[in-house]
């Protein structure tokens, strides 16, 4: 027996600051009866074997459009099981931070997940390397929604996969990810344990994610993320906040109650916000870009087919993203799928795997190798 969502969404509600958040619904059974794991927040740990080579091999080349604006810092948010009706339900009263990134930045609410599945590891990988799931068809292999203590997604995939922390840290960046899921242990054993060699100018070493926190703690996460910003952030930072995910598994996603755990995620991530903001380096030259694995459907989001399960949000915000603006109106590459589920051929919806070349062209780096999603950089955020 796990904490269930509403003990879990009734602590965020009264103390934003101290909420105790289990591990989503989809992972493995919490153990009865005992606290949540204590914060882990550890340096990169030494590679343990040979690692194979980073696939990240040409020098830095800008390719932001010209006249876009100088970006030093990308902060990528998930939030795990967002359902896009449920912005629209709750309206600007009960959702201020995501309307304030819709009225202030470019977004869509008909983004599309990854086209194989709707769960949170093949989603999260897929937004990290900008890769689809079918290995057999280039993508990364993470089929699986539990984390082993072997298992790397290079393994799966059958060969090195590159990520958006390699090309970061591999042309002289500094990375972090936060996230409130144990399973997401699977990213530091894939790039920091098993990470590759550093073909780019000076060599920065085989760990990819140099900050790695997990805490299953919502709150006391986004705090320490908080923390984070304002003492010398790096260049790229991934945060995943799971709430709306374990109150929809155990009350029903669009239930009353996952509504309230939405409010306070919007919450959570307005601190984010106001963190940057009030850090007039950080505001000058950083980018939000804000999405969903997957939504949800009753109290599951496993089936692929299901509009309220691949429909999510995808916003930016930040210097030179143009206010109020929709993200399809402003990029004549991507198609606007409607109620479409969209395959991986012809005109593309955006997708949450576009995020990892996103963050690489607006901070002027190359994209991922051997990725797919946004491989051209043809993605639009900035301009008028």
């Amino acid at each position: 027996m796990r904490t269930t969502g509403v003990a879990v969404l009734t602590s965020v509600v009264l103390l934003v600051g101290g909420a105790a958040c289990s591990p989503a619904g989809d992972d493995a059974p919490w153990p009865p009866s005992t606290p949540a794991p204590s914060a882990t927040s550890t340096p990169a740990p030494s590679a343990t074997s040979t690692p194979a080579p980073s696939a990240t091999s040409a020098p830095a080349q800008p390719s932001a459009a010209p006249g876009s604006p100088t970006v030093g810092h990308v902060v990528a948010i998930s939030v795990d099981g967002l359902n896009p009706r449920a912005i629209t339900e709750l309206g600007p009263s009960g959702t201020p931070t995501f309307h304030r990134l819709m009225r202030d930045g470019a977004c869509t609410l008909d983004a599309r997940t990854e086209r194989e599945q709707t769960r949170t590891l093949p989603n999260h990988t897929g937004m990290l390397t900008s890769r689809r799931i079918e290995a057999g068809r280039g993508g990364h292999g993470v089929t699986y929604n539990t984390d082993s203590s072997t298992r790397t997604v290079h393994e799966s995939a059958g060969e090195y996969v590159s990520s958006v922390f390699d090309v970061v840290h591999d042309h002289g960046g500094s990375t972090a990810l936060f996230a409130t899921k144990t399973k997401f242990a699977l990213y530091r054993r894939t790039w920091n344990t098993n990470g590759g060699r550093d073909r780019v100018g000076a060599d920065d070493g085989t760990e990819k994610i140099d900050r790695f926190v997990v805490d299953t703690d919502d709150a006391r996460l986004v705090a320490r993320l908080n923390t984070y910003l304002r003492d010398r952030p790096g260049e790229f930072t991934f945060l995943h906040i799971a709430l709306p995910d374990v109150v929809g598994h155990d009350e029903g996603f669009m239930s009353d109650r996952y509504l309230t755990g939405v409010r306070a995620t919007d919450e959570l991530v307005g601190t984010v916000i106001d963190t940057i903001a009030g850090q007039p380096d950080l505001q000058r030259d950083t980018v939000v870009l804000l999405t969903a694995d997957h939504g949800g459907d009753g109290l599951s989001h496993s089936d692929q087919t299901k509009i309220a399960n691949y429909q999510i949000p995808f916003c930016a915000w930040g210097p030179g993203v143009p206010a109020g603006r929709d993200l399809y109106a402003m990029n004549d590459t991507r198609r606007s799928p409607g109620t479409a589920r969209t395959t991986y051929d012809g005109p593309q919806p955006i997708r949450n795997g576009d995020l990892g070349n996103l963050a690489t062209d607006v901070l002027g780096l190359p994209e991922i190798p051997g990725s797919e999603l946004d491989a051209d950089h043809d993605l639009v955020i900035f301009g008028s």
